[in-house]
């Protein structure tokens, strides 16, 4: 198998800009598969038909939702919240093919392989708030942000249901995905909306909207498995680290006021294994 491992995230294509970048993306070979790590648009027909255009073209896709996915806004004519809206979406991507969190991990036996490539969806706690603890940092964290002057958009739109806060729902996301990540076997592609760990979280301009970033109940995935390398999005910092030794990738294409600061257009997909 000849090809590439390639990732990107954070598409929204509700911006026509974006959804001209999202329509050209194209494989360089025929056996080349992409990573779409959440936050492909706002509005479930949005992402229906990105994902299902995006699976007509490379050999595989393999999705993970961000929070906008999960917004439920007034104008949607799908108004599931929750975990109904999510279940929605699984559906939706079985119909045309696009590899899950609920599916089995599909193995890279391309260049570099193989690999186990885990989509994972893990959302957020507020424990990224210095000093909170998982699971209560909520209240600390909307009065940090208010202090700062910033109205995080996922309050009032993001919604839980059934479960009583995004919190509770983040800690069960990632005790099922603990287990699962447990018991695969050789090294993996990690492929998460949100960063696993706290410190890339420290390029954001505003610090107040961390807690809405991640859970640090995710930190020690990177060493506890064999990762290869961590894919995530969700800051609209693209860029390369590298933490105890594991390479990260945040592979945003952001607004178009983002990347216009950049370049011209928008980065092509990061290449994560493969020539």
């Amino acid at each position: 198998m000849a090809g590439r491992l390639l990732a990107v995230s954070d598409l929204h294509v509700g911006y026509p800009e974006n959804r001209r970048y999202a329509d050209a993306l194209a494989p360089g070979d025929p056996g080349d598969w992409l990573i779409v790590a959440g936050d492909v648009g706002e509005t479930f027909a949005d992402v229906g038909f990105a994902l299902a255009s995006l699976a007509r073209r490379f050999a595989k896709v393999i999705w993970t939702p961000g929070n906008h996915e999960l917004w439920t806004l007034p104008s949607d004519q799908v108004p599931l919240r929750g975990v109904a809206r999510y279940e929605a979406y699984l559906k939706l991507c079985r119909r045309f093919g696009v590899v899950t969190p609920e599916d089995d991990y599909p193995v890279w036996d391309g260049p570099g392989g193989p690999v186990t490539v885990a989509p994972v969806f893990t959302l957020y706690d507020y424990s990224f708030l210095a000093g909170a603890r998982p699971g209560d940092g909520r209240a600390a964290a909307l009065a940090a942000a208010r202090a700062a002057g910033l109205r995080p958009a996922d309050e009032g739109r993001l919604h839980a249901d059934p479960y009583p806060s995004a919190a509770k729902w983040s800690r069960d996301r990632v005790a099922v995905t603990g287990r699962r990540l447990a018991a695969v076997a050789g090294p993996l592609v990690l492929a998460s909306h949100w960063p696993l760990l706290r410190e890339p979280t420290a390029a954001l301009r505003q610090q107040a909207f961390a807690p809405w970033c991640g859970t640090t109940r995710t930190a020690g995935w990177h060493t506890r498995f064999p990762v290869r390398a961590a894919v995530y999005g969700h800051l609209h910092i693209p860029r390369t680290t590298h933490h105890d030794g594991v390479r990260f990738e945040e592979v945003s294409v952001g607004y178009p006021r983002e990347w216009r600061r950049r370049a011209a257009a928008p980065p092509p997909p990061r290449v994560i294994l493969g020539a």
